[in-house]
Parts: C-alpha cells; structure tokens; sequence
C-alpha cells in the first residue's frame, strides 16, 4: 500500500504539472501585445504644432538652481528645444512665467523670478524666436507646485513655464 501511495503522489504532481503548463501556454498566448510605445490614451489624435504637442514633445519647464537666474545645461537643452519648435510655428505666442522658491522676503522672490523669465526670453531671443512673440512676467512664490521644505521638492517651484497663447494677455 505504501507503494502505491508513494506511486500515485509523483503521478499526481506530474499531471499537475503538465495542466499548468498547459494553462501557463494558454496564458501566454492570449497575453495582450506590447504595447510600451503605443499612443498615450486621449493623445491618439495629438497634432503637430499643437500646444499638446509642444507640452508633450518639448517641455514647457526650465528649472533654476536655488538663488539664481543663471541657465544650465539642462535647462538650455529644454530651450533649445523650445526654440526650434517656436521657430517652426511663429503663429504662437509665448507668456514665461517665472517663479521662485528661494531664501528671501516676497520683494527678492518677484525680482529673482523676472530674472528667470527675463533669462529664458533673452536665450529664446538669441536662438531665433522673435523678441515680439514673448513677455515675461515674475510671479515669485505665487502658483508653487509644491508647499514644502526639502530641497528636492522646491526645486518644482524654480521655474520658468512657458505658456503658448493665441493672442496677448495681461503681463
């Protein structure tokens, strides 16, 4: 009896083991494509030249280290960038918004956030991009994407935002 028992268990773990596989086969077999690079949903009709186009495709953002006005790398990488597309569709105007999240009281944090737009329109400028198209406004710590206080977190708020728009509004 003990044979038979001992007999039976190895059987029943090989059928076992061939109804998984059978079900791990079948499963793999009517998995879903990859689908990594397919169109985001609600973006399937995005067009070029489109304000979704230039947010999705070019980035609106340019991040400034704590205290400063000065472009790095990365954020003349972002505007060169911005300004190829800007060259390509001169129908939009450009609002930069500047902000900050910087030591200082509220009259500093409005002039280091002007200087940071003025900045990005003056390499805009010299990229191409006609002075006339943009205006800069400073905002300070007004609209922060963030309240709080680790520096990897105010960095969100050192930013200048370029803002398309069809027709010219309030500086």
């Amino acid at each position: 009896m003990s044979a038979g028992i001992s007999l039976a268990r190895p059987l029943r773990a090989a059928a076992l083991l061939l109804l998984l596989s059978g079900c791990t086969q079948t499963a793999m077999e009517t998995a879903s494509p990859d689908v990594t690079n397919a169109p985001a949903a609600g973006f399937q009709n995005l067009q070029p030249g489109s304000e979704e186009d230039f947010i999705l495709n070019v980035g609106r953002r340019t991040y400034f280290t704590s205290g400063s006005a000065e472009l790095d790398t990365v954020a003349k990488t972002t505007l060169d960038g911005q300004a190829a597309w800007l060259r390509k569709y001169p129908k939009w105007l450009v609002k930069l918004q500047g902000f900050a999240d910087d030591p200082g009281g509220d009259p500093q944090q409005v002039a280091l956030s002007q200087k940071r737009a003025d900045a990005v329109m003056t390499y805009l400028v010299a990229n191409g991009v006609d002075a006339n198209r943009m205006w800069a406004k400073g905002y300070g710590k007004d609209r922060q994407v963030r309240t709080c206080t680790e520096n990897a977190c105010k960095v969100q708020n050192r930013r200048v935002v370029s803002n398309l728009r069809d027709e010219r509004d309030e500086p």
